[in-house]
C-alpha cells in the first residue's frame, strides 16, 4: 500500500463465485451472495438453484475437495438454450421452457428457462404484487405451473389400458359434442363419431378422451396421477422446486375428470410432466427427477402400469409422429414419439385469455426402447398451429387466437 502513499491500508484476500458458463444452466446454479463480511474475508451464501440447495455442503471446508457432479451435460444444456431461444424468437413467445430426462434414472440432462440471467450479476427480485414470471429468475421449468393440455391424454389411456378397460384397438364413441354439467365438449376437427383408442391419441379427440376418463371415474384418476408424483412438488435439489406446487381442483367431479382427461382442470410444471412421461415409457414405473448424477444404476421404482401398457403407449406416440398430430417431430434416425398440446392461459381477472396460449411437446426416442424424455413448453407463442378448441374443447368461441395456421413453423407448437 506504499504506492498508494497509505501504508495503514491492507487488502487481504477475499473468495469470490465465478461462472464461467455465464448464463448457461443459469436457473440450475441459481447463484450466491455474500453473507458476513470482515476487512479480509466475506462469507459466500447461496441465494438460489442449486447453490442454495447445498449451500451447507459447498460452504464446508472438509468437502473442499469433493465436487458437487451433476447430471447436466453442459454441451447438451448449451444447445438446449440456443434452440428453445431460437424458437421462442421465431414464435415472439413471452417464455419457454425445456427439459430433457433419462427415462429410466430421472437424471435431468438439461433443464432450461427464458428468458434467464448470468449468476455473475444475477438481478433484484422484481417488487411484491408483481406476476413473478415477468422476472427471468422465475424457472419456468419449475416454478411454473400451467395447465399442459392434450399432452394428459397419454395418462388418460395409458391408465384405461392398464385397467383392461380399453385395448388399443378398442372403438370409441367420439361423436360430439358432449354435454357435460352445462357445457359441450368439443373436438377440433371431426374424425368420424366412432375411433379406436389409438386413433384417439393420435387425432387428439377430447371427446373420445373424456368418454374414457368418465368410465375411470374421479377416484381413480386422482389415485394415479397422485402415483405418477403429480399432485406434489417435484423433489428436485433446487430450492424453487418447492414452490412448483401444482393446482388441483377445490372438488374433483365429474366434469373435473373429463377436463383433466385432456389436460384442463390440473396445472403442472413441465418438470412433472416430463417426470410422469418418463413412467409412461420406461416399462411403466415411476422416476424421481434428479440433478445429481449416479454412482450407478437407481433401484427401480414403484410400478404404476405394465411393461404391455407401456409398450402399447409406446406405438400410440410413435403414430402420433408418424402421421398424427406432431408430424414435424420426425427426426431421422431418432426414432420419436409424442404428444402435442395447447391450452388457453387463465386471466387473473377470472377466465380464460381468447388469444394467449401455452403450448407444449412431450416426446420421448427412440421409441422401440425410450432412453429420453423431453418436453418443451412455449408461453404465449404469437403463431399458434390448429389445435386444441380454446379451453379445450369446452365449448367457447375460436375467435381472436392468434393466426391459427397449420404447422409450419416449429414441431413443438403444433398442437392438437
Amino acid at each position: 500500500m506504499h504506492d498508494l502513499g497509505e501504508p495503514g491500508l491492507l487488502f487481504g484476500p477475499r473468495e469470490i463465485r465465478l461462472y464461467p458458463n455465464g448464463a448457461i444452466a443459469a436457473h440450475v446454479m441459481g447463484g450466491a451472495s455474500f453473507g458476513q463480511e470482515a476487512v479480509n474475508a466475506a462469507e459466500i451464501v447461496g441465494v438460489a438453484g442449486l447453490e442454495a440447495q447445498f449451500d451447507a455442503l459447498l460452504r464446508d471446508p472438509a468437502q473442499a475437495q469433493t465436487p458437487l457432479r451433476l447430471s447436466i451435460d453442459l454441451a447438451i444444456q448449451s444447445a438446449t438454450e440456443e434452440v428453445l431461444a431460437s424458437g421462442m424468437g421465431l414464435m415472439n413467445a413471452r417464455g419457454a421452457s425445456a427439459v430433457l430426462m433419462d427415462a429410466h434414472s430421472g437424471e435431468v440432462i438439461a433443464l432450461a428457462s427464458l428468458p434467464d440471467f448470468d449468476p455473475n450479476a444475477r438481478p433484484r427480485p422484481l417488487t411484491t404484487g408483481i406476476d413473478p414470471s415477468q422476472s427471468p429468475l422465475f424457472n419456468r421449468a419449475v416454478q411454473g405451473v400451467y395447465e399442459l393440455g392434450s399432452v394428459f391424454k397419454v395418462f388418460t389411456v395409458a391408465q384405461a389400458l392398464d385397467l383392461g378397460m380399453v385395448t388399443p384397438e378398442t372403438v370409441i364413441d367420439t361423436s360430439g359434442p358432449l354435454r357435460i354439467a352445462g357445457f359441450n365438449i368439443r373436438d377440433f376437427r371431426d374424425y368420424g363419431p366412432r375411433q379406436t383408442a389409438t386413433e384417439v391419441i393420435v387425432h387428439s379427440s377430447n371427446i373420445g378422451t373424456a368418454r374414457i376418463a368418465d368410465e375411470i371415474g374421479p377416484d381413480r384418476q386422482r389415485m394415479f396421477l397422485e402415483d405418477l408424483g403429480l399432485l406434489e412438488p417435484a423433489p428436485l435439489e433446487i430450492v424453487e422446486a418447492r414452490t412448483g406446487r401444482p393446482m388441483i381442483p377445490a372438488r374433483w367431479e365429474r366434469l373435473s375428470t373429463m377436463t383433466i382427461s385432456y389436460g384442463h382442470g390440473l396445472s403442472v410444471s413441465p418438470l412433472h410432466l416430463a417426470s410422469g412421461l418418463a413412467a409412461m415409457v420406461n416399462g411403466g414405473t415411476r422416476v424421481t427427477p434428479s440433478l445429481i448424477a449416479l454412482d450407478q444404476p437407481p433401484q427401480r421404482g414403484p410400478r404404476v402400469i405394465s411393461t404391455q401398457t407401456s409398450a402399447q403407449i409406446n406405438a400410440m406416440m410413435r403414430a402420433v409422429v408418424d402421421g398424427g398430430t406432431a408430424g414435424l417431430a420426425e427426426v431421422e434416425g431418432y426414432e420419436m414419439g409424442g404428444k402435442t398440446g395447447t391450452a388457453d392461459k387463465p386471466n387473473p381477472a377470472g377466465g380464460y385469455y381468447e388469444d394467449r396460449v401455452i403450448a407444449t411437446f412431450a416426446g420421448a426416442f427412440p421409441m422401440s426402447d425410450p432412453k429420453y424424455v423431453l418436453v418443451v413448453t412455449l408461453d404465449e407463442p404469437e403463431i399458434v398451429a390448429l389445435g386444441d378448441p380454446p379451453h379445450g374443447g369446452v365449448d367457447r368461441s375460436t375467435r381472436g387466437r392468434r393466426n391459427p395456421a397449420p404447422c409450419r413453423a416449429s414441431f413443438w407448437i403444433c398442437s392438437r
